[in-house]
């Protein structure tokens, strides 16, 4: 949630920098300016009565004391027509507060000033590119269907079970999906993240903390008898441990990390380029999460942008870094790179990881805040980032590693698959 302080002293910054996320922000920001100004008019009066009832009641004891019960009755007299007043004014503050707070909720962040312009994936800047890309022969499979050659993921039964994009991994799929989860989180634990392991339902505060709601409600799987939702990250979890919370600054940074199945609806999803793991209702993945100081966020997200591509390029995987233009930027970023994968088979680029500093953005909407001895607290910076998604990191590792012997494993995780091959 965006600062109100800041959007009063900057309220052209901000609808400027909101257009570049393709949202028009003028009639809102009008309306908040007026609504601000209108809470402080009413806490202006009603300190000034709160102030007067303090003064009075002094005067009150006194006068009693000196046996003056004539005067004392009537200064009590106007004490009663001002805590009127006072309990009239604080259900006037509540409610233009309430006001204020729904038009609040459903302001998306500002994006950071470098983040290009654009409304679609196609206006995304590409910032880095690594590895050749595979070149396969034309007999070579899609991922989709190396599975059920090799009887590694079964799509079929899982729509049975539960529905579309839902899979079951078996044999050797199992144990591949297995070996990532613990490759990802040991490479996380030597990087100093500590492992988390958190619940995977959450209440709406949580939900709301992290900005998954009231803005993303639709897509989230919903346990209606519990009113409460299935993560669609770790993240969420994770980040909302330090709801409510007042960090000292020395013992930033905070680093966590955690394996969770995720949900998401994916509503309206369809096509060719929804076929088997690019895109599921249930997926796994290892997540990273930093609570930062403001001055080094965006160091911090530099380094959490490096460390996922070392974990690329330990899996062998040509992929290349986006920026993210306004209009492809999820809600509450401010900044977002994407890391995207190239599949061999279906000669694409498959988005495996998402890294993005919050900014304030989410610790307003948590109350997460820092301080740092006896100075005023401040609200802190979050961070967050797939490293890694497994569904799309195991598609390109079984599409671009083909060979006539069957898939070939990459080295790194051979100690923790126990095979070479898939054969």
């Amino acid at each position: 949630m965006l600062e109100i302080t800041y959007i009063r002293q900057n309220p052209e910054d901000v609808i400027a920098r909101l257009a570049v996320k393709n949202f028009d922000a003028e009639k809102v920001i009008n309306d908040i300016l007026v609504l601000d100004k209108k809470k402080r008019s009413i806490q202006v009066n009603l300190e000034q009565r709160l102030g007067w009832l303090n003064q009075a009641s002094k005067e009150i004891g006194d006068l009693y004391k000196a046996g003056k019960k004539q005067e004392a009755d009537e200064q009590k007299g106007k004490t009663n027509l001002w805590k009127q007043e006072i309990g009239d004014l604080e259900a006037e503050i509540k409610k233009v507060d309430e006001e204020l707070e729904t038009r609040l909720v459903l302001m998306p962040n500002m994006p950071n000033k470098t983040v290009p312009k654009g409304k679609t994936p196609e206006d995304n800047e590409v910032v880095f590119t690594h590895g050749d890309l595979p070149q396969l022969p034309e007999s070579a499979l899609p991922h989709w269907e190396l599975t059920k050659k090799y009887n590694l993921i079964d799509f079929e039964t899982g729509v049975k079970i539960t529905g579309a994009g839902f899979p079951i991994y078996k044999g050797k799929g199992a144990k591949l999906q297995r070996a990532l989860i613990n490759y990802f989180l040991d490479k996380a634990t030597e990087a100093g993240y500590l492992e988390i392991e958190p619940p995977i339902l959450i209440n709406k505060d949580s939900g709301f903390g992290t900005g998954q709601l009231p803005d993303k409600e639709g897509q989230m799987y919903h346990v209606g008898i519990d009113d409460l939702y299935l993560i669609p990250t770790a993240e969420v979890p994770i980040t909302n441990m330090y709801r409510d919370v007042i960090v000292e600054e020395e013992i930033l940074p905070i680093k966590n990390c955690g394996y969770t199945p995720c949900f998401r609806r994916e509503a309206g999803s369809y096509g060719k380029e929804v076929r088997g793991l690019n895109r599921l209702h249930q997926f796994d993945k290892v997540e990273i999460v930093q609570i930062q100081h403001p001055d080094v966020s965006y160091e911090a997200l530099e380094q959490m942008r490096e460390y996922v591509a070392g974990l690329l390029k330990s899996l062998e995987l040509p992929f290349r870094t986006l920026k993210l233009c306004g209009g492809d930027m999820s809600f509450a970023s401010a900044l977002t790179y994407d890391m995207e994968v190239f599949s061999g088979a279906q000669k694409r680029w498959l988005e495996v990881s998402s890294v993005s500093n919050f900014e304030s953005f989410q610790s307003n909407r948590m109350k997460l805040r820092i301080k740092k001895g006896k100075d005023k607290p401040r609200l802190a910076h979050t961070l967050n980032g797939s490293a890694l998604a497994l569904p799309r990191i195991v598609a390109a590792l079984l599409e671009n590693n083909q060979t006539d012997k069957g898939i070939k494993m990459p080295k790194a995780i051979v100690p923790y698959t126990g095979f070479e091959y898939i054969n």
